[in-house]
């Protein structure tokens, strides 16, 4: 049998091994190479030519999903597995717009996981129980759910928007204040403010605002 190539994303390095570990002794699996972020990636990607990407979604810099674009547009042939410890409706539609392949939980098994690449590989998609429960759930109350008055980035000042765009982009405080040449102390009330105008909980939940509302393309 053919080994499948496989190239694995995260810009956490210690996940990174954990899933390097839990596939390297296979057989028929063979790791091409690894990245630490989305840019990485795409060059990657398009070097080495895997058969399969695993990637996590939230990272330094570009976005797995973002990445997967790319990745895509460059080679529809490859497939792309997002692995996440977030499984929101937002981001599992995000992930699915941007033509995934596959898509599973941080604290997946090594038997599903190593199930994934196999099916993807395969040609087909692959969804975890998690995920296929979320996609299901969005779908069976899509008509019911009452619409809420959405929040408008318009609302938003000048400096805060800049901020929210280099949020989502990955950077740090510290990035973040070089960038716009500012404070990191007011980079910090600005985060503030955004959390508390658009009602959201942390930096995470911002990244998924600002590709919902096309802040930053995917």
């Amino acid at each position: 049998m053919k080994s499948i190539k496989v190239l694995l994303v995260d810009d956490h390095k210690l996940l990174l091994e954990g899933i390097d570990a839990m596939l390297s002794n296979l057989e028929f699996i063979k790791i091409i190479g690894k990245a630490t972020s989305g840019e990485e990636a795409i060059n990657e990607a398009n070097d080495k030519n895997p058969d399969v990407v695993l990637m996590d979604i939230i990272m330094h810099g570009m976005t797995g999903i973002e990445a997967s674009k790319w990745i895509k547009e460059q080679n529809s042939e490859i497939k792309i597995i997002l692995i996440s410890s977030d499984v929101s409706e937002e981001l599992v539609q995000l992930a699915i717009q941007a033509g995934v392949d596959g898509y599973l939980p941080k604290n997946v098994d090594k038997k599903t996981l190593v199930e994934a690449v196999k099916t993807v590989h395969d040609g087909e998609r692959f969804f975890s129980k998690d995920v296929t429960k979320v996609v299901m759930d969005a779908m069976y109350n899509a008509k019911n759910k009452p619409k809420s008055k959405p929040t408008k980035s318009s609302e938003l000042t000048n400096r805060e928007f800049e901020v929210l765009q280099q949020l989502a982009l990955g950077k740090s405080n510290h990035e973040i204040a070089d960038e716009l040449f500012i404070s990191v102390k007011t980079v910090e009330t600005h985060k503030g403010n955004l959390m508390a105008k658009l009602d959201l909980k942390n930096a995470v939940d911002l990244v998924k605002y600002a590709i919902k509302n096309k802040i930053i393309e995917i």
